[in-house]
């Protein structure tokens, strides 16, 4: 595998603990390649949909600001914050896959590490996601499974 310059680390911040391992892979595969490393977590767009209607801007203001406090202190608690100084950390809102593969395509990502998570837990973020972006991605994508 040739070194990657650039490191995108996609995390679910609702289930933290699940994606500890994910960050801490993509931090050893970092720093050995001294590659950058962004770490981004995906929020639902509540202004986009049909739920939109019910919520104000300050709302996804909200979420979004919750969610960059969490993803800081998840990748913080993985890597210690020498290293989580170097981090990106990055909040979109949209479509989980959709997300993760532009913000590679504007970062130039050689690699996307990801979690892949057992069938059985439908309901998390990163299940059909983490095969939406296998599929679609144009770098090469690491998938993390869990043990």
């Amino acid at each position: 595998m040739s070194m990657s310059k650039s490191i995108l680390c996609a995390v679910d911040i609702s289930q933290p603990d699940r994606d500890e391992k994910v960050v801490q892979i993509a931090a050893k595969l970092a720093k050995l390649d001294g590659a950058r490393l962004d770490v981004i977590t995906v929020v639902p767009n509540f202004g986009m949909s049909l739920v939109g209607t019910y919520f104000d801007e300050n709302f996804q203001k909200q979420a979004v600001k919750e969610a960059k406090e969490r993803l800081q202190s998840v990748v913080s608690d993985v890597v210690g914050s020498d290293m989580d100084d170097e981090v990106r950390h990055i909040v979109a809102a949209g479509s989980i896959y959709e997300e993760i593969i532009e913000l590679a395509s504007q970062t130039k990502s050689d690699l996307i590490v990801i979690g892949a998570h057992k069938p059985e837990l439908k309901d998390y973020l990163l299940g059909p996601n983490a095969a939406r972006v296998v599929r679609h991605s144009k770098c090469s994508v690491y998938v993390v499974r869990d043990m």
